[in-house]
C-alpha cells in the first residue's frame, strides 16, 4: 500500500525557513520521481517542484526558484523541501506526490502559515 506522509509544516514569520519532509512507504521509492505541490483555498493545486528518481534533475516553479530546494534520501525513502525566504503568499497546504503505473498518489498535506 502506497503511503506518503508529510511533516514539518507550521507557523513562520516572513523571511523565515521551514523544512518539509515526506516519508514514503509501500513502493520502491528510489525508482520514482517525486513532486511537491501546494494548494490554497479556492485555487488549483500548483506544482512547486519535481525531482527525478536519482535527484539528478529538478524543476521548480518560477514562484519558488532561488528560495526552495528539493532533495531526497533514497536510503530513508524520504523527500524534503527546504523553504527559505518565505513570503506571505507561500501560505497554503503542501502535498507530496508520485505517479506509479499511471496512478497518482498524494499525501495528506502539511500546512504552512507565513505570518507576522
Amino acid at each position: 500500500q502506497v503511503r506518503l506522509v508529510e511533516s514539518g509544516g507550521g507557523l513562520v514569520q516572513p523571511g523565515g525557513s521551514l523544512r518539509l519532509s515526506c516519508a514514503a512507504s509501500g513502493f520502491t521509492f528510489s525508482i520514482y520521481a517525486m513532486r511537491w505541490y501546494r494548494q490554497a483555498p479556492g485555487k488549483e493545486r500548483e506544482l512547486v517542484v519535481h525531482i527525478t528518481m536519482t535527484g539528478g534533475s529538478t524543476n521548480y516553479a518560477d514562484s519558488v526558484k532561488g528560495r526552495f530546494t528539493i532533495s531526497r534520501d533514497n536510503a530513508k525513502n524520504t523527500v524534503y523541501l527546504q523553504m527559505n525566504s518565505l513570503k506571505l503568499e507561500d501560505t497554503t497546504v503542501y502535498y507530496c506526490s508520485t505517479v506509479i503505473a499511471g496512478q497518482v498518489y498524494w499525501g495528506q498535506g502539511t500546512q504552512v502559515i507565513v505570518s507576522s
